[in-house]
């Protein structure tokens, strides 16, 4: 039956590292330092939850509520999360040589991110513990989302992000009334700061993996995912890849999904963790026969939600990628804007440079022969490509004379 301490059908948190089991009523954090796993009782959650009620609920994050932590007499911190569309892209598919690829776009949800699905949870799950101050460390927009759920909640919120992170991700953190600082030095800089303030100052961290709930959230990219394509899971998921979140909590989607007996297929996605060569921890790891990823010196790239050295969930994301069939692999740096102009310009489709690197990536696997050209393919698109004016240099021609327009060189 539902819990009667929590109202829910969360049975226990479990450590990832050695399944120790922690108790769900209380706060919790890491477990020797590395993240928990939320689990359900799913037998239970299946009596009230099915694939028929669940499709006649409204098409929201929140429709999975038996399958997230929040109690259910609870009402969550929301801005709307709708499901994000799942796109065809014919034109890109043909372009790189996939006939069947698609686009999971993200960019459409509430602070324009993947971000939104991973820090509603966390911050409705942080109200239900009295939590009132948060904190977090972050490469752009995970500090945005959680500043507006923050914001939503009437939370404080402390965001702390390298420098030169996209400036539309500083605006939308002040914006939403948290206390910004701008650090000299990288996401794992932040994490330091954040991690030696937690005594001072009586915050709640909020980095990647470092609580439990994010990942619940995030989880929902895959809920989503099997029901658009009607329980029947794709081939080859491509994933951009810094802390994994996303990656992780997709494959524990397809495992609960598949306790549930409601996916029409016993065979599960390869999962593609996608990183540029500029910071590649992941793939260098996976290439080695590593579990876990030793941090990644001097990292660079455009794309600044992979600028993720060192990971904590690094050994989650190498399990779920071997446990797949997938892959990890490294994109070149220097051509990620090209692709990211390529896509756009071929779907419309408001693809980030993080996305971008799956579509280098989708490439070089069909040039190695892990992806089959007639296989189902998707591509997840996190964020949304107005989110990074500095990465797109523009050289435009201009109109000097108004009464003077040579109209046949214009549409030459």
């Amino acid at each position: 039956m539902v819990g009667r301490i929590m109202n829910s059908y969360v049975s226990h948190l479990e450590a990832a590292i050695d399944g120790t089991i922690l108790p769900h009523d209380q706060i919790q954090r890491l477990h020797k330092d590395r993240p928990l796993w939320v689990r359900y009782d799913l037998d239970c959650a299946g009596r009230t939850l099915n694939r028929e009620t669940l499709a006649a609920r409204a098409p929201t994050l929140w429709r999975y509520r038996e399958l997230l932590p929040l109690p259910l007499d609870e009402e969550p911190v929301s801005l709307g999360e709708g499901m994000s569309p799942l796109l065809p892209a014919p034109r890109l598919g043909d372009a790189i040589g996939l006939s069947d690829l698609w686009v999971k776009d993200e960019s459409q949800l509430p602070t324009g991110s993947f971000k939104s699905r991973g820090l509603c949870v966390a911050v409705s799950m942080a109200k239900h513990f009295g939590i009132d101050r948060l904190a977090i460390p972050t490469a752009g927009n995970a500090g945005g989302a959680m500043a507006a759920y923050a914001a939503r909640a009437g939370m404080e919120a402390f965001v702390f992000m390298p420098r030169d992170t996209p400036i539309i991700n500083q605006i939308e953190c002040v914006l939403a009334g948290a206390a910004l600082y701008l650090v000299d030095g990288l996401i794992s800089d932040c994490g330091a700061i954040v991690r030696n303030g937690v005594e001072a100052t009586g915050w709640f961290d909020c980095s990647t993996l470092k609580e439990p709930y994010r990942i619940e959230g995030k989880k929902t990219m895959g809920l989503e995912l099997a029901e658009q394509f009607d329980w029947t899971l794709p081939d080859v998921i491509l994933y951009p890849t810094g802390g994994g979140t996303g990656l992780i909590g997709m494959w524990k989607a397809f495992a609960e999904l598949k306790a549930l007996g409601w996916l029409e297929s016993e065979k599960l996605p390869r999962m593609v963790a996608v990183q540029s060569d500029g910071c590649a921890p992941i793939p260098r790891a996976f290439d080695s026969g590593e579990r876990f990823a030793t941090p990644w010196e001097n990292a660079e790239t455009c794309a600044s939600g992979l600028r993720v050295p060192s990971a904590v969930g690094d050994f989650m994301i190498l399990d779920a990628v071997r446990q797949s069939g997938g892959r990890a692999v490294a994109v070149p740096e220097s051509q990620i804007v090209q692709a990211m102009h390529q896509a756009v310009t071929a779907e419309g489709i408001s693809i980030c440079p993080e996305a971008a690197t799956c579509v280098l990536a989708a490439e070089q696997l069909l040039d190695t022969g892990h992806i089959g050209k007639d296989e189902r393919v998707v591509l997840f698109n996190t964020g949304a490509a107005a989110k990074y004016v500095e990465t797109v240099t523009l050289d435009l021609p201009e109109i000097t004379d108004p009464a003077s327009v040579d109209y046949e060189r214009i549409v030459r």
